[in-house]
């Protein structure tokens, strides 16, 4: 199944209105309109899309906005992709790099992660890859490195995969685990039911008929955080998600 394919297959987790995660924003530069629209379609259920199909307008947009993340074709009609990334980096720009490209030598690859792309990722892709890559990298960007993030009373070891109350662990299943760090990542963010189905189970999300699973992790993962003796700050917004409160 190639990229046109994957467009017919957009998921469509449940009939509920769908809450985007307002706070994270994706920029698609790419030339090749159908493929910026089943990108936009696929992505916008989770996040905030924006596009840009030409040279000049990807400079733009990129010097005027904050993006998590930006999704970069090398081959645009009025300049190179490559540029863009240049004009990203000497800016200072923190926003995360995905450059997506036919071209799939070598040395494109080596050049663009030298200049500061985090990833690669060559055409043609199935969604649910591109999906899983652009959440890695807002991962990593958010966790800037650090292998333990705190927030009140929880903390969290990313290297050893382990979640702490003062001197105590609380056993998680890997679910809860990353249903907890996704979370704590977002603090004081809404993150919608179909964000959190997309982040637990990729493609396999547009198989949901409900949300049952999701709120069979939500209430586990309440339960043992109290169990532990730590307060619960995992809070449900009602008809759009959840959030971790951070005070």
């Amino acid at each position: 199944m190639n990229w046109i394919a994957i467009k017919f297959r957009i998921s469509s987790v449940s009939h509920c209105s769908i809450s985007k995660n307002k706070g994270m924003k994706i920029l698609i530069i790419e030339d090749e309109k159908s493929l910026a629209e089943s990108i936009e379609e696929y992505l916008q259920k989770q996040y905030q899309v924006e596009k840009a199909a030409d040279f000049k307008t990807a400079i733009q947009k990129i010097l005027n906005y904050d993006y998590d993340c930006v999704l970069l074709d090398i081959t645009l009609p009025d300049g190179n992709g490559l540029s863009v990334l240049k004009t990203l980096k000497e800016d200072h720009k923190t926003d995360g790099v995905i450059i997506i490209s036919a071209k799939n030598s070598v040395d494109d690859r080596i050049e663009g992660l030298d200049l500061g792309a985090d990833d690669y990722l060559p055409k043609p892709f199935h969604l649910s890859e591109l999906g899983a890559r652009i959440a890695s990298v807002i991962r990593r960007r958010k966790l800037d490195g650090k292998k333990v993030i705190s927030a009140n009373d929880i903390s969290i070891d990313s290297a050893a995969k382990t979640v702490h109350f003062k001197d105590k662990i609380i056993d998680l299943t890997k679910k809860e685990y990353d249903l907890l760090l996704y979370l704590i990542i977002n603090k004081n963010k809404v993150i919608s039911k179909d964000a959190i189905a997309e982040h637990l189970a990729g493609e396999q999300a547009e198989f949901f008929d409900n949300f049952d699973i999701i709120y069979a992790h939500i209430k586990n993962l309440k339960k043992k955080i109290i169990a532990s003796g730590a307060e619960d700050h995992l809070k449900s917004v009602y008809g759009m998600g959840y959030k971790y409160e951070v005070l």
